[in-house]
């Protein structure tokens, strides 16, 4: 993924937006299919370019954006086989930039249903933030949907949307921005490393597939992917205040009745928390990973959302 040019990249958006521009995106598999269909091939409007990552001549933008992509650093191929290098996904008023489809390289900048599944999840557990949070961190932040979503829910709050990856950060910046986000700031940090000070909200959406070649967007680690999930929760309760809450969404491969991730986690939350809650939001996802390597004993993935309340 090529450096973006953060001022060019925000005129970009505010054009999108002023055109009406609207894109919810599905899953890899779903995508794959849609483009697939005869008469996909090309673009022919803002959504196929944007959305749905096809290729398109110059005569499908209005004048002048085909320059501005370029001044961004978001516009790749030539002739008549041009390409976004970004995806605009809209979630409810937002305007979210994120790595176009299909995403190969190591530091590409995730957002998909998940997405969609871990803010709605948020959204409702912040029915119950008493008292509201004053300081947050979004781990492994992206896109910066969860940690703008924590600061327009509490405006009050210092929010630290921590990735490992730099074009993740520019893209949050810009996304905050965008959006007319205030008091939230990104910050290079692999998990909490890079985090000065104690907080008292953490949100995550790790990564949790494994992933054979080990790309940061995606790869969860050992334990079957759940490695990552496993850490946030260990160092994050260290880093929370007293009463202070974790909230993470991740994914969970399972075999058979029990569940290791929770069984790895059990204890300590059993110890450090006043209460915590653990549910399936979804008792089947990602069902074409189970083809790969790594997945053979694994009958499903399932996404999961831990909620967890420090002592």
């Amino acid at each position: 993924m090529t450096p973006f040019q953060a001022n060019a990249l925000l005129t970009l958006g505010t054009t999108l937006r002023q055109a009406g521009y609207r894109f919810m995106t599905v899953t890899p598999s779903t995508h794959r299919r849609i483009n697939g269909r005869p008469g996909n091939e090309k673009a022919r409007d803002l959504r196929d370019v944007f959305g749905w990552s096809r290729p398109f001549t110059p005569a499908v933008l209005p004048p002048g954006m085909l320059d501005l992509m370029a001044s961004a650093g978001v516009l790749e191929g030539g002739g008549d086989e041009l390409r976004s290098t970004v995806r605009a996904s809209t979630l409810d008023d937002l305007l979210l930039f994120h790595s176009a489809f299909p995403t190969h390289a190591d530091n590409a900048v995730f957002f998909g249903p998940d997405t969609y599944r871990f803010v709605g999840a948020m959204r409702r557990a912040f029915a119950s933030a008493d008292p509201a949070p004053m300081r947050a961190v979004d781990v492994g932040c992206g896109s910066g949907s969860g940690a703008l979503t924590v600061a327009r829910a509490f405006p009050a709050a210092d929010v630290i949307g921590a990735d490992v990856n730099t074009a993740a950060l520019t893209l949050a910046r810009v996304n905050a921005e965008l959006n007319g986000v205030t008091g939230f700031t990104a910050c290079e940090s692999d998990l909490f490393a890079g985090v000065a000070g104690d907080v008292d909200l953490i949100v995550s959406n790790p990564p949790f597939v494994v992933d054979p070649d080990g790309r940061r967007y995606r790869h969860g680690g050992g334990e079957r992917g759940a490695e990552l999930s496993r850490r946030i929760v260990e160092e994050g309760l260290a880093r929370l205040r007293p009463g202070g809450r974790l909230l993470l969404y991740t994914g969970v491969a399972l075999s058979g009745i029990d569940d290791h991730f929770l069984d790895s986690i059990r204890a300590r939350l059993d110890a450090e928390c006043t209460s915590w809650s653990y549910e399936e939001l979804d008792p089947d996802i990602f069902g074409g990973q189970l083809g790969e390597a790594g997945y053979e004993e694994v009958e499903r993935i399932a996404a999961v959302w831990l909620q967890a309340r420090k002592r």
